[in-house]
């Protein structure tokens, strides 16, 4: 489990692409600075195992289904990403419940600077947009965000200056795709709903 409090803005070093999988080397220090083999770490919101690391890097396998579900997909040598480490059992939770299971990817629709802060639009999924209600979590691209406008084709989220500095999301460009988890708790709360 995961809170969407990034650690760490890391680096894609290599992708090594398979028939249907690949496998991703990704430099993040403070992430892999107590790594061990079965780790997991979560890349832009992507719980995924470290198989390989260094004192700098680590490597992870990437099923087909995640690169097809996610935008895992698109990364290349030189793309920043989202890292977090996975939350020990006595850590703190500072954001919220995060299993690093995306549910979809969104593209960034519209971007409007304030003087410190940004307001970011995002496209969202027909299937998706039970899930997300005004003042409700979101992660994107494992950020643990707070919704701060949703209709049925799109949602807002309000970025602070430390938001944009330290994560992805200050340098993605309109039109960029984004990985999205919706609220657990939502989910569970339906399933029982319709039993």
């Amino acid at each position: 489990m995961f809170t969407g409090i990034v650690e760490e803005l890391g680096s894609v070093e290599s992708v090594e692409l398979g028939a249907d999988s690949a496998v991703l080397t990704v430099r993040g220090p403070l992430v892999v600075s107590d790594a061990t083999h079965g780790a997991s770490i979560a890349v832009n919101g992507v719980c995924l195992t470290v198989v390989a690391h260094d004192e700098a890097t680590f490597s992870v396998d990437v099923m087909r289904e995640t690169l097809d579900r996610s935008s895992l997909g698109a990364l290349q040598a030189g793309s920043p990403v989202n890292l977090e480490r996975a939350m020990p059992a006595g850590g703190r939770f500072g954001g919220h419940v995060v299993q690093g299971h995306v549910d979809g990817a969104a593209t960034i629709v519209r971007r409007e600077p304030g003087d410190r802060w940004e307001v970011v639009t995002f496209s969202l999924p027909p299937e998706l947009s039970r899930y997300v209600v005004e003042k409700g979590s979101i992660t994107v691209d494992g950020i643990s965000l707070t919704v701060s406008a949703v209709d049925d084709a799109t949602f807002a989220v309000s970025l602070i200056p430390t938001t944009l500095e330290l994560t992805t999301l200050g340098r993605k460009q309109v039109g960029d795709l984004v990985n999205l988890e919706v609220d657990v708790i939502a989910k569970y709360v339906e399933r029982l709903m319709t039993r």
